[in-house]
């Protein structure tokens, strides 16, 4: 792979495998290895899922070929480079950023990117990364200096005190704390 093309398939073994490739796709594939959905499955069995969405003939494909396919679809969700850096603290949250992120990407691309029928996850992330200033920008920043200890300037913690709920990444809930926030909603509506 690389970054000239915009696969619509993948290698995995001797054959091409024909893949998911628009943004709101990986997007999805992203939620289910993040753990956001299906937190109660084990992480091989998310990795599962995550291929199963992602290969559009994915229950085709022998088993042996899982690791490979696996490595495949991480390299592809890294733009196709392969990742060899460990993984480091979570500074974006996909699901709970995707406002300032789609702000971003938009103005990065000129256009409203969830109207297009389809845009490919390489040219998403190609306009992800031109996001510069911004909401999204000074949200990360803030995440890396509390995570690192350093002190926050005068303004950032003034950002930080009027936005904390957009700025804290708390754990998704789980399924019985969701069906309690559920329940109780539910009695305050009715």
């Amino acid at each position: 792979m690389t970054g000239w093309d915009l696969p619509a398939a993948l290698p995995v073994g001797e054959q091409s495998w024909a893949i998911h490739g628009d943004f709101r796709d990986v997007l999805e594939v992203i939620g289910w290895l993040d753990g956001d959905q299906g937190e109660t499955l084990l992480p091989e069995e998310r990795w599962y899922v995550a291929m199963a969405l992602f290969y559009r003939d994915f229950p085709r494909m022998p088993p042996v070929l899982y690791p490979e396919a696996a490595r495949r679809l991480a390299e592809f969700i890294a733009g196709g480079r392969p990742d060899t850096a460990p993984p480091g603290p979570r500074l974006l949250d996909w699901q709970r950023d995707a406002p300032m992120i789609v702000a971003g990407v938009n103005r990065a691309a000129g256009c409203e990117v969830r109207s297009l029928p389809f845009l490919h996850w390489w040219s998403f992330l190609a306009w992800f990364s031109a996001i510069g200033e911004g909401p999204l920008a000074t949200v990360v920043s803030i995440r890396d200096k509390l995570r690192r200890g350093k002190k926050l300037e005068a303004w950032e913690l003034s950002y930080y005190r009027a936005h904390r709920s957009e700025i804290d990444l708390r754990p998704a809930r789980s399924q019985a704390e969701q069906a309690e926030h559920d329940r109780l909603l539910a009695m305050l509506t009715k």
